[in-house]
């Protein structure tokens, strides 16, 4: 008899172990199997369990969450949705996430580990932590000026801290509400269908996701590295460029929309935006040195990331001289981001160093305890500080007597350069407007604010954009508001 339930206790200890290692198999080898299944709803239903965690603008949060009652309970929702859209970007319980909702969605949905004192145990218990906080870097009032000032037309907005790269604005018109894909209904597929097919494009975030012939605003570039090679030296000296230019190896004449081009020192140049000067100025620094310099700046970067990717600016690196005269002149194949363009004027307010530009200032648990903070950091040099100096004062003549009046600003130092860029086949599209600006209040040490803006109208008649008239006043009312910031002391 013993033997027999011997034999039975073996048994069913040997059941019990099997039981054991196949729970074991199921629960932690082949948990992710099951977790990643399309048809099992628990992780979906678990990641929407709990409010979300927040983005915080100027110290008050501008996205929250909506208790529905239903399987997946909590939904996101957006204060001035529009305003802020191409910071947050949108969390979607159907279509997914963008932007900072998904590349900080670790933090916001409570997955993270450093949110937790035990992380471990929470894998083991499949318990959440409530969601964290993300604080940007964004000025309000500097965004609220920007989206005002491009007043619903296609354009876009960057504005950085010159000195540590913070983005201060980041704005894209037209824009959208990004509440309306939040949830999972009807009404929800009908809004996805209907921001897909408008023609406008408003999910499309121009400002880091757009490319853009530059225009007259790569002349910045051009002249950091003329300068920096030595082919210009004193900024009042004749630059011996005819006009028209015949571009070399054509018979295209390149011809100034401004008088007085013909031999024109580069300050005259630079002022009233001669293209003759510059593209000539261009092939006489060359191909190697244009590529070296415009690469300094940030072009041909496909890695820029604020921390959601920029699309990459391009300067073609395999061009005749030709075509490199043009490229010179924010024509041909070059390419940026309006943030590109606000680096480079950046780079120049910060004595020729660029900063890493960065949207995420810290993240804090849903308490307030800092998990992460985000430290300036020096990309590279763009050009030498004399050239830095020597484009300061450029840009500032351009401000003080140039094409680029409507950026002034009483009580500051303001730099500017306007930018008309063609477009479409023949040059017949409606030109893009361009201004890249940067302002430092008086008495203080160093610019505060850089900016670049971009309006691109398809309505408004070819004659009637510019960037002098269009989007230096836009320029303007970023710069005055950032300025404001600073000299009321408030925390941005």
């Amino acid at each position: 008899m013993t033997q027999y339930i011997r034999r039975a206790a073996a048994l069913c200890a040997l059941l019990l172990v099997a039981l054991l290692a196949n729970a074991t198999r199921v629960q932690v080898f082949q948990a992710r199997a099951y977790d990643d299944n399309p048809g099992n709803r628990r992780g979906e239903i678990a990641r929407w369990s709990r409010p979300r965690g927040d983005i915080v603008v100027g110290g008050r949060a501008v996205t929250g969450s909506r208790d529905t009652g239903e399987p997946l309970r909590h939904e996101r929702t957006y204060r001035d949705g529009p305003l802020y859209a191409p910071v947050t970007g949108f969390a979607s319980q159907v279509y997914g996430s963008t932007l900072l909702e998904d590349t900080a969605d670790d933090v916001l949905a409570g997955t993270d580990p450093m949110l937790s004192l035990l992380p471990a145990w929470n894998d083991v218990t499949r318990s959440r932590t409530a969601g964290g906080r993300v604080v940007t870097t964004i000025d309000p009032a500097a965004q609220r000026a920007a989206y005002a000032g491009l007043r619903g037309r296609r354009g876009a907005v960057a504005a950085l801290e010159p000195a540590t790269g913070r983005v201060l604005a980041l704005v894209s018109t037209p824009s959208y509400d990004p509440g309306v894909l939040s949830g999972n209904g009807p009404a929800v597929a009908e809004a996805w269908t209907r921001l897909n097919e408008d023609p406008a494009r408003p999910m499309l975030n121009r400002a880091v996701q757009q490319t853009y012939p530059p225009g007259s605003t790569f002349k910045v570039v051009t002249a950091a590295a003329a300068l920096d090679a030595g082919v210009v030296g004193d900024l009042d000296a004749p630059t011996r460029s005819p006009a028209p230019y015949t571009l070399p190896g054509t018979r295209t004449r390149l011809v100034n929309s401004s008088d007085g081009c013909e031999d024109a020192p580069l300050r005259h140049a630079f002022e009233w935006s001669c293209n003759t000067v510059f593209a000539k100025l261009g092939v006489e620094v060359g191909l190697r040195r244009m590529t070296g310099t415009a690469r300094k700046f940030g072009f041909n970067d496909p890695g820029l990331r604020i921390p959601f990717p920029v699309a990459p600016s391009s300067f073609d690196t395999s061009m005749d001289r030709a075509q490199l005269a043009l490229s010179s002149i924010g024509q041909y194949n070059t390419r940026a981001t309006p943030l590109q363009m606000a680096m480079v004027t950046a780079a120049v307010a910060n004595g020729g160093s660029v900063m890493a530009p960065y949207l995420v200032e810290r993240t804090t648990t849903g308490g307030g305890a800092t998990i992460s903070v985000t430290s300036p950091r020096t990309r590279r040099p763009a050009m030498k500080p004399a050239t830095a100096a020597k484009l300061r004062e450029l840009m500032t003549d351009v401000v003080d007597r140039g094409t680029g009046a409507n950026a002034a600003i009483p009580g500051a130092t303001v730099g500017g350069k306007t930018g008309t860029a063609q477009h479409g086949i023949g040059n017949s599209g409606t030109p893009y407007a361009w201004f890249i600006s940067w302002a430092r209040a008086e008495g203080t040490p160093a610019p505060a604010v850089a900016v670049a803006v971009v309006v691109e109208d398809a309505e408004a008649d070819r004659g009637d954009i510019s960037g002098g008239g269009d989007a230096a006043p836009i320029a303007r009312a970023v710069m005055e508001a950032v300025l404001h910031t600073a000299a009321a002391g408030r925390p941005r």
